[in-house]
């Protein structure tokens, strides 16, 4: 009951004229961040950090939340469209959402995205405003070894439950492995694979990767396949919104599933990119029809959307709970608090009360607004698709280029972008998976820091990931799912050889 008493003290100081406007400002910036490739949540934030630094604390934390939400909504649109992510976490989108864009189903995928957006932000918050205290404590079990193992179950989990050809998501992964090793050793302050180049030095960056993986092989098979000459058409009522409304009780368990991924990962954290993929996976492995995936399925927007925007969200609770930021969004505000004189940690929930709580009401807020505000404009974003992919494939590409551009100024990174481009067209015509690629590259230095540093610790004995109850579980589980395919072909080898005893 007492969190009640501080959530209504909390919208009692959210809701002011000044307050609100800076709310709407901030969900407007945030969704136009979001479709832009290659800006991204975190970059908006911390470009507009600056504006707020005049501002009351309380009011600036609004603003720049509400830009948060406002970016993880729109990373969905261009992805849906265009099969261009938004956002690193949205590439899971773009396996069924592109698909229905494809269909004509643009509205459908674009309301689908929004809803389970708007769900798993909201679970997450719902987490945050009542189980803070344990959740807090729960974290700070978390090293090297336990990200190490979270890291290891995203991998597993492609190998062993992806359904493309097992030795091409090895390689795809392989691949990602080392590009992600370019750069400086963060562990060791060494150059890898950098050949003499300065460029290189500060590695290959995913969003530039992506923006090339997804967005210009794109527009390279569709300028090969001629499918360039109009655009998809696509209409939009108040009934196709409700029609994807009713469905929501048909996948109730895929949304559950998704949500407590998504907070679990948000948490420890291992991201809302590793979420995203996971959620994917997890709810294809529970569907009774494995193979309608990635053909245009609402269930594979559903789950790695509410994965990603859980947590997303949940990131923020071990920044204020503990200072531990949860993602490069919850770093960026970390430092912003800071420089308005606040201290994140368990005292910041006694000393400033009515910060964290009007921070807490601005996400309930900002995320009922945000989806009334995505909702309501969907029909602007679906006619894009009713224009003729001729001319608008070349403000595509322009607009990637500005996006790898902007991600650290460098005219390398446009050059790069297309090199990726070329890479994700050769890779689709070979039918090789891009995800694995994709996910080994963004997680791919994270897990050897983390590995190696547990090694540092433990004297080279591997045994240290069966140390504990918690890595002990979590490397368990990822084992079994690395070699579920041999699991399930043996034990369907057992029943078959059973059988034949029954029958002779």
């Amino acid at each position: 009951m007492e969190a009640f008493g501080l959530l209504l003290q909390g919208f009692t100081v959210l809701l002011t004229v000044d307050k609100l406007a800076l709310m709407m400002l901030g969900l407007v910036l945030g969704i136009f961040v979001g479709v832009l490739p290659g800006l991204g949540g975190p970059n908006g934030v911390a470009i507009l950090l600056p504006l707020t630094f005049t501002m009351d604390p309380t009011s600036a934390i609004v603003m720049l939340s509400c830009i948060y939400w406002g970016a993880l909504f729109g990373g969905a649109i261009t992805s849906i469209l265009f099969n261009i992510p938004g956002e690193a976490w949205s590439v899971a989108t773009t396996f069924d959402g592109y698909p229905m864009a494809q269909q004509g189903r643009a509205a459908e995928a674009l309301t689908a995205a929004f809803t389970s957006s708007f769900i798993g932000s909201i679970v997450a918050v719902l987490l945050i405003t009542f189980l803070a205290p344990s959740i807090a404590g729960f974290a700070l079990r978390f090293g090297p070894p336990e990200f190490f193992a979270v890291y290891l179950l995203t991998f597993c989990s492609f190998v062993g439950l992806g359904r493309e050809p097992k030795h091409k998501i090895v390689v795809s992964l392989a691949l990602g492995f080392l590009l992600a090793g370019i750069g400086m050793d963060t562990v060791s302050g060494t150059l890898r694979m950098t050949f003499g180049s300065t460029e290189l030095l500060r590695g290959v960056n995913f969003l530039v990767a992506v923006i090339g993986l997804f967005g210009i092989s794109e527009i390279l098979l569709t300028m090969e396949e001629r499918l360039a000459l109009r655009g998809h058409a696509a209409r939009i009522s108040l009934r196709v919104v409700l029609d994807v409304w009713k469905t929501l009780p048909r996948y109730w368990a895929t949304l559950i599933r998704s949500s407590a991924i998504g907070c679990w990962l948000g948490i420890t954290p291992g991201g809302a990119i590793a979420a995203s993929f996971m959620g994917y996976n997890v709810a294809k492995r529970f569907a009774k029809d494995k193979e309608s995936f990635g053909k245009g399925r609402i269930e594979g927007v559903f789950a790695p959307e509410t994965a990603a925007h859980a947590a997303g969200t949940a990131a923020l609770l071990p920044m204020l709970a503990l200072g531990i930021p949860g993602s490069g969004t919850a770093a960026i505000l970390l430092g912003g608090l800071m420089v308005w004189g606040l201290n994140p940690g368990p005292l910041l929930f006694v000393e400033h009360k009515d910060f964290v709580w009007g921070l807490i009401a601005s996400m309930y807020l900002g995320n009922v607004v945000g989806l009334i505000l995505v909702i309501t404009t969907v029909p602007i974003f679906a006619a894009i698709l009713r224009v003729p992919f001729a001319a608008i494939a070349p403000m595509i590409l322009v607009s990637c280029a500005i996006g790898a551009y902007a991600v650290q100024n460098a005219m390398f990174d446009v050059w790069l972008m297309l090199g990726f481009g070329v890479l994700g067209y050769v890779f689709k015509k070979l039918g090789f998976p891009l995800a694995p690629l994709t996910l080994a590259l963004v997680l791919g230095s994270r897990a050897e820091d983390a590995f190696r540093l547990t090694m540092i610790g433990s004297g080279g004995d591997l045994r240290v990931f069966w140390s504990n109850g918690l890595v002990g579980f979590i490397t368990t589980l990822a084992l079994v799912l690395l070699f579920w395919p041999l699991i399930s072909s043996g034990r369907e080898a057992l029943m078959r050889a059973a059988g034949r005893l029954r029958t002779a």
